[in-house]
């Protein structure tokens, strides 16, 4: 991504954060573009290049509105919905590729010891992110729009690990979910810091398609803790792999998107962006 798509995008980011904060309102094009200081013209055509839709359609899909028709028009939860649609075809569901592996009691306990981690900076449709890696899977993957800000994060979750700022295959095959064309992925490991709890609830995430969205309450159920929908909450808000492990597809039962450790307009943009190209 050049200089020019990176400004696209803090578009784009602007005018979702402005629909999203009127969204009520159902703002026209007009005040949109005003709002990022572009043409009407030159506005829809931008967006509809980044999200394969009209402005007009994108503020449909990322309305709290819809999210609440969502939950509301289905007998059977998101959550079963979504598994039953798993194998549609559309070559875009994570679980099809992505098979997570814990690091080994010895390794959580010491904190990264001993393990060796790649890391690099790359650019996305939704900013700025870092992606590390050990030799069995990508460990980690956060946006962030400062590179120090983001490798201090990094850090803090391997305290005693080395790190090698550098590309390795393992990333290079991660980023490719960021293409809209995902046939050419291979399958994609997970080398994860977390307690079982945490790695349950993070596998569970892995099975919502893209395009669709659950609940804390239907992820309790399905790793069978009905009665932990705050754990659970806990569990996502921990997430250490944005966007792979789609904890961004989570929101609350009332139809609200709720908050996200990358920022709430990332995840809007995110979830407008899936259904999108998912539609």
């Amino acid at each position: 991504m050049n200089e020019q798509q990176i400004l696209n995008y803090q578009r784009i980011a602007e005018a979702i954060e402005f629909i999203q904060q009127n969204y009520k309102d159902q703002p026209t094009l007009d005040e949109i573009a005003d709002k990022v200081n572009l043409s009407p013209f030159h506005f829809q055509r931008l967006f509809t290049d980044w999200a394969g839709v009209s402005p007009k359609k994108f503020l449909q899909f990322i309305s709290v509105q819809h999210a609440k028709q969502m939950l509301g028009n289905n007998q059977a939860t998101l959550f079963d919905t979504a598994s039953e649609a798993r194998l549609s075809g559309t070559g875009r569901l994570h679980d099809l590729f992505v098979k997570i592996e814990g690091m080994t009691p010895g390794e959580y306990k010491n904190k990264g010891e001993n393990l060796i981690i790649n890391y690099s900076f790359s650019d996305s449709h939704f900013g700025r992110i870092l992606v590390a890696s050990t030799n069995k899977g990508i460990c980690y993957m956060g946006f962030s729009d400062d590179d120090e800000i983001a490798f201090s994060e990094l850090k803090t979750r391997f305290p005693n690990a080395k790190f090698k700022e550098q590309s390795d295959t393992i990333q290079e095959n991660a980023l490719k979910i960021y293409s809209e064309d995902w046939t050419e992925i291979d399958k994609i490991k997970l080398h994860l810091k977390g307690t079982d709890f945490q790695l349950k609830v993070w596998e569970a995430l892995l099975k919502i398609p893209t395009g669709r969205l659950s609940t804390y309450g239907e992820i309790a159920t399905k790793i069978e803790k009905p009665k932990a929908a705050r754990a659970v909450g806990t569990a996502i808000g921990s997430n250490p792999i944005a966007f792979l492990i789609p904890c961004h597809r989570v929101i609350q039962a009332t139809g609200a998107f709720g908050g996200y450790m990358w920022g709430t307009t990332r995840k809007t943009a995110i979830i407008g962006w899936e259904m999108a190209i998912d539609s």
